[in-house]
């Protein structure tokens, strides 16, 4: 019995002696991660000492130490400000409807291109609609308003050759809604099916080749195999996808909306920027992306916890 119970402290003291020089030996990759570290302490941490502004009347001739301490009340003034309503709505709306339709979007995408068998084909595709994923909604908003021009733009020159009236996409309340959700759609589709190509990859192909063999056509075996086979990344996807239910996108809303839209286009991040550094109303601003950041903790939690009991899906 000694001899078993030495035997086993001899192992567990070489292990963490192994673990000890490991980490030993791997000085020069912490050391790389450091700059991203002190970048993200630096820009991210120290900043949220800025949080109090939310529970002041923040004048900033007397800064965060000396301005008056209101505490709620601008929390109170966020619900009852006439705007607050629309705002959190019009957020929630864009949120849903980007995510209902990406998650569809890149779902179908995934599954085609998957059948797609010729490899230089393949690859072509994935490399064309991966593109605008990196670029900028700057360059991106321009160009849309440019195409979407009632008077000059390409769009609009084309519905007018078919006989139709030009539409002031980017000027009309209900067709801002749609303009916003199809752009997104486009710009982020082929980035987004990165996941699915690689769920679609671990399917055993057995089950396809036996679906074969029974007579199951390319519907069926996308109905029966692949549909069912991918339900825990769909479910994984939309579950994490939750905590992005505040935030509707600011630089693409930013650089396409404009004051005719705001009634459907306005969303919690532009209200903030508008009232909170525009208006110079910074605590206000500052409640305002506090309760989107604790809603938020709230729905990443929440859909962490979901995800896991549904898909067995964990990081930690």
């Amino acid at each position: 019995m000694e001899t078993a119970t030495t035997i086993e402290n001899g192992v567990g003291l070489r292990t963490k002696k192994t673990k000890i020089v490991r980490r030993s030996d791997s000085w020069q990759l912490y050391l790389m991660l450091l700059p991203a570290v002190m970048l993200v302490f630096i820009f991210v941490y120290i900043p949220m000492g800025g949080i109090v502004m939310a529970f002041q009347e923040y004048e900033p001739y007397l800064g965060i130490m000396k301005s008056e301490w209101v505490g709620l009340d601008q929390f109170k003034f966020l619900f009852e400000y006439p705007d607050s309503v629309q705002v959190i709505w019009n957020t929630l709306r864009i949120s849903v409807l980007k995510l209902v339709f990406s998650i569809i979007t890149t779902l179908g995408f995934a599954m085609l291109l998957n059948e797609v068998r010729n490899k230089f084909t393949r690859n072509a595709v994935q490399t064309f609609v991966f593109l605008p994923h990196f670029l900028s909604w700057v360059v991106l908003g321009g160009v849309f308003i440019e195409l979407l021009n009632p008077d000059h733009g390409l769009i609009n020159q084309f519905i007018v050759f078919l006989g139709f009236e030009p539409i002031f996409f980017l000027g009309d309340n209900n067709w801002f809604l749609a303009t916003v959700i199809s752009t997104d759609v486009w710009k982020e589709f082929g980035y987004g099916s990165i996941i699915f190509l690689a769920a679609l990859a671990g399917i055993n192909p057995a089950l396809y080749e036996a679906a074969q063999l029974d007579g199951a056509g390319k519907l069926k075996q996308m109905l029966h195999i692949t549909l069912p086979s991918l339900i825990p990344t769909i479910c994984v996807v939309l579950i994490l996808s939750l905590s992005q239910v505040l935030s509707a996108g600011f630089d693409q809303i930013f650089n396409l909306y404009n004051p005719l839209v705001y009634e459907k286009g306005d969303i919690i991040d532009t209200f903030v920027y508008r009232v909170g550094l525009i208006g110079g109303n910074y605590s206000f601003g500052t409640a305002i992306g506090l309760f989107k950041s604790i809603v938020g903790l709230i729905l990443i939690i929440g859909g962490y916890r979901l995800a896991y009991k549904v898909a067995g899906y964990r990081i930690f």
